[in-house]
């Protein structure tokens, strides 16, 4: 295993992804019907922000530690703020955790995790929840089994560890395979700035394949961090200073959400005068 989260979980990159996440979530709840989150790399559960891992780093101190330092916070970051904060001091949930706080009790979670060491860390931290279910194993094959949910409402996040060359390519085949059987669910595909001249393809490629609604959202916190300079170590790749989403299906007001956060993280995370951020529309309107 390549990729350990401990070392980055609560950056700039969660705070963007999981904000995401709760803006879809809080839009689902608006509606009395049920649905379903499927985490397809749910990690696990909880991490230490104390721990040697993440203070080698430093990297929840540029991200989720600014979030809750700063005051009147927009939209749905006040939300995300507070599910941070009901774990305590130096814990930050992952998607799993955060995605829960948010169901009902006729909602319920999914979430794969292919490695067997995270996959128990999580299934431990979830023990006694009645709403959430991990499966281990490679979401490319397990997702087929799980979608259409039989809520036929819901929201399927992606954010792979993009630990092979390839990587991202096979996850664009997976979501347009996890479309064609759920074609009204909401799906949120996480990458890291590396991979942006595949995301500039995949557009085509998803609209070719029957998805009409489509929007990009990113965030760069300092263009003048070139990772791909930077040794890669173990565990540990080059530092991040973008991120961003695909989102197919973004929910109605979630496009403004957006617009009313993504402002704002640029201004609390940047770390130079080139961060910047990313909201257009790739296909699909309003």
């Amino acid at each position: 295993m390549n990729y350990r989260h401990a070392y980055h979980a609560g950056n700039f990159a969660d705070v963007l992804k999981h904000a995401a996440l709760v803006a879809v979530l809080a839009h689902l709840r608006k509606k009395q019907s049920p649905f379903a989150v499927i985490d397809a790399h749910g990690g696990r559960g909880l991490y230490d922000l104390s721990s040697e891992e993440a203070k080698k780093t430093g990297e929840a101190q540029d991200g989720i530690a600014r979030v809750l330092a700063s005051e009147n916070l927009p939209g749905v970051l006040q939300c995300y703020a507070n599910i941070v904060r009901s774990f305590g001091n130096a814990v930050y949930p992952g998607s799993p955790w955060i995605a829960t706080k948010l169901l009902r009790a006729k909602d319920r979670l999914v979430a794969i995790e292919k490695h067997p060491e995270e996959s128990k860390a999580l299934m431990a931290t979830l023990k006694g929840e009645p709403r959430a279910r991990v499966i281990e194993g490679d979401f490319r094959h397990k997702l087929k089994g799980l979608l259409p949910p039989p809520e036929r409402r819901g929201v399927v996040l992606i954010d792979p560890p993009y630990e092979v060359d390839n990587e991202f390519q096979e996850v664009v085949r997976a979501l347009i395979e996890s479309h064609r059987r759920f074609a009204t669910g909401i799906f949120l595909l996480w990458y890291p700035a590396k991979q942006r001249a595949q995301v500039a393809a995949s557009a085509g490629e998803l609209s070719n394949a029957g998805v009409v609604s489509l929007l990009q959202a990113e965030l760069d916190v300092d263009r003048s961090v070139d990772g791909s300079q930077v040794p890669r170590s173990e565990n540990r790749g080059p530092p991040l200073s973008a991120a961003g989403l695909l989102v197919v299906n973004p929910p109605f007001g979630f496009e403004n959400e957006m617009k009313s956060i993504l402002p704002f993280l640029t201004k609390i995370l940047g770390r130079g005068p080139g961060a910047r951020f990313l909201l257009e529309r790739l296909g699909g309107g309003g």
